[in-house]
């Protein structure tokens, strides 16, 4: 099948290189333009870009995936598909109308539409979540489903264990959506939940939450995203860290050799603008703690 792929991220370009590999390899690949990144500010391609110029294949990075441009070098190559995968911005007619576009989202629609649904996942203690193949629509994350595989959420997952097993999951889906392209069925109306784009607030850790709500918290964000802890001089990273029980709504402290924040034990940390490290090694250096 000729196919067109639209994504951007460290997921995406998985799915790209699997589906490269087989008889759908994309005739063209469209992922947003550079950005700004990291301390210095410097430019950097997203990974999409990167995989595809590693792979060969003809790159587009349009401002505007709806200008007359970026339009006309997706009907060249004159696709039988489109396939998207956390590409990053709205997706609109004429490309609803004009194409099938086959959608790969790591939740099990209609749990977690949205924007993070790997990390609301993880946050919110599910035993399980997978991917879904769905046909893209106007309305967010509601169009039908053709295929769905299911992945267990382990005790000591994070985001980056998880979605690199989502990752296979997603594009062994995509091929076989591809190959045998089963019917897609209209997602139920019951067990609608959504996964918001992550903010500042979800990053900051509450002492007044359960030490197991912040553990999975921690594992959620790592090691993308990171959670931190308010402090009267800024934020302290926190990268590693276990539920101890109790202690909820307690402040940070000292416990014997270690550091508890409510009912959470902190294990790895990182003070701002220095490098991750031992909460232990934190606590030397500290004084008020």
């Amino acid at each position: 099948m000729r196919t067109v792929v639209l994504g951007t991220s460290a997921f995406a370009a998985a799915v790209l290189r699997r589906l490269a590999g087989g008889p759908h390899r994309p005739e063209l690949v469209v992922t947003r333009p550079d950005r700004p990144r990291g301390r210095g500010r410097r430019l950097a391609a997203p990974p999409v870009a990167g995989a595809a110029l590693e792979l060969g294949l003809e790159l587009v990075q349009p401002e505007d995936l709806h200008a007359p441009e970026a339009l006309a070098a997706i009907a060249d190559v004159a696709p039988e598909a489109l396939c998207l995968c956390a590409y990053g911005a709205l997706v609109k007619a004429p490309l609803l109308d004009r194409y099938t576009i086959y959608n790969v989202h790591p939740s099990l629609l209609p749990r977690w539409r949205g924007a993070a649904p790997v990390e609301r996942a993880i946050m919110a203690g599910d035993a399980e979540t997978g991917v879904s193949i769905m046909r893209l629509t106007a309305g967010l994350d509601t169009g039908p489903v053709c295929l769905q595989g299911t992945e267990p959420i382990r005790p000591d997952d994070d985001y980056g264990t998880l979605a690199a097993r989502l990752e296979g999951l997603g594009a062994d889906l995509l091929v076989r959506a591809l190959d045998e392209r089963p019917a897609f069925v209209e997602q139920p109306e019951a067990g609608v939940t959504y996964a918001e784009k992550l903010g500042p607030q979800d990053r900051t850790l509450d002492a007044a939450r359960p030490g197991a709500e912040l553990e999975r918290t921690v594992r959620a964000l790592r090691p993308h995203v990171g959670a931190r802890v308010l402090l009267a001089d800024g934020f302290l990273g926190v990268w590693a860290a276990r539920a101890a029980g109790g202690g909820e709504g307690e402040p940070l402290r000292r416990d014997g050799g270690g550091l508890r924040f409510g009912g959470l034990e902190l294990l790895e940390v990182q003070p701002a603008g220095g490098r991750r490290m031992p909460a232990a090694d934190w606590l030397r250096g500290q004084h008020a703690v």
